[in-house]
């Protein structure tokens, strides 16, 4: 089992699952009057989204636990605990979890992002990481797909 950092207590209500893993928004969009979004997320290795651009949006990732290697463009870079990754709009990029899980802060600028991942998620009942057993039904990929497409402009390579 994959934890949280060290003995923090953790209130499991500000939390989401998605994916397998769970996530918290720190800093919501609407309080920086849709300037950035801050989330904390943790996921586990096999869970990373394809490779896609995003059309609205720059994301920079800072890692807290875990090793991530990124591809970002043409270039491919692997960060660990204290490491920021910065992944521009309209780039191509994607990463892949190196560990069996890792903690890292997504910066969405401009914010709003956020709201995806609050609609494709639910309350976490626990903070432990229960990968899936394979990916999501076909159905609610292209439900998934067509949403983060159509409303937020990320377009899937």
């Amino acid at each position: 089992m994959y934890t949280t950092m060290d003995n923090d207590v953790l209130n499991v209500a500000d939390y989401r699952s998605y994916q397998g893993g769970y996530f918290r928004v720190l800093v919501n969009s609407s309080e920086t009057g849709g300037a950035f979004s801050l989330l904390e997320m943790t996921l586990p290795k096999g869970v990373e989204p394809p490779p896609h651009i995003h059309t609205n949006e720059d994301e920079t990732f800072f890692l807290l636990e875990g090793k991530i290697k990124f591809f970002i463009g043409g270039n491919e870079t692997t960060a660990s605990a204290g490491d920021a990754v910065f992944a521009p709009r309209t780039i191509k990029h994607h990463f892949a979890i190196q560990t069996d899980a890792a903690k890292f802060l997504s910066l969405i600028t401009p914010g709003g992002l956020q709201d995806y991942f609050m609609e494709f998620s639910e309350p976490a009942r626990n903070l432990e990481l229960t990968p899936p057993a394979g990916p999501p039904p076909a159905d609610i990929i292209e439900i998934m797909t067509k949403r983060i497409s159509s409303r937020y402009g990320v377009q899937f390579i």
